[in-house]
């Protein structure tokens, strides 16, 4: 009997910049944080992979094998990929954030009601949140002033 995949779907986007991998890597970590996925669930296969997305089934691997390296996933010997761990917060996290996904979601139909399309609203988005989450102590390095920024690879480390 082969163990169901959770419902998790890569959607790869060519013309975004971002390596292929490191997009597996990138939307298997939102759905860990969202609860989408929970430890013990199965991730996709490869070849379930290649065959929704049409990319080279030694990408998804690579994938695959860095959530392992970050002790995310492990893989299992003929079942597959599962999930060791989850990178939300308490487990009453999820409760806590109901209303902010609300009012998120009520920002997000505002926004695009305004007229933004989604480039737009992940790029206003990302810019708040690059603003608010960043460090703000300037450096002065030859007379210019540089601004130090703690950047989201850094903060999943």
């Amino acid at each position: 009997m082969a163990a169901e995949s959770a419902a998790v779907e890569f959607r790869i986007d060519r013309r975004s910049g971002v390596a292929t991998y490191l997009q597996i890597v990138q939307q298997t970590k939102q759905a860990l944080r969202l609860g989408v996925l929970e430890p013990g669930d199965r991730l996709p296969t490869a070849r379930e992979v290649v065959e929704a997305t049409a990319i080279n089934p030694n990408t998804v691997l690579k994938a695959y094998r860095e959530l392992e390296r970050e002790g995310l996933v492990e893989a299992r010997r003929g079942l597959g990929t599962f999930v060791r761990r989850t990178l939300g917060g308490a487990p009453d996290a999820a409760a806590a954030d109901g209303p902010l996904r609300t009012e998120l979601a009520d920002w997000a139909r505002r926004a695009r009601a305004a007229g933004l399309e989604r480039d737009d609203v992940d790029a206003l988005f990302t810019a708040v949140l690059d603003s608010t989450f960043s460090t703000h102590d300037t450096n002065i390095t030859n007379g210019s002033a540089t601004e130090g920024r703690s950047h989201r690879g850094d903060q999943e480390r």
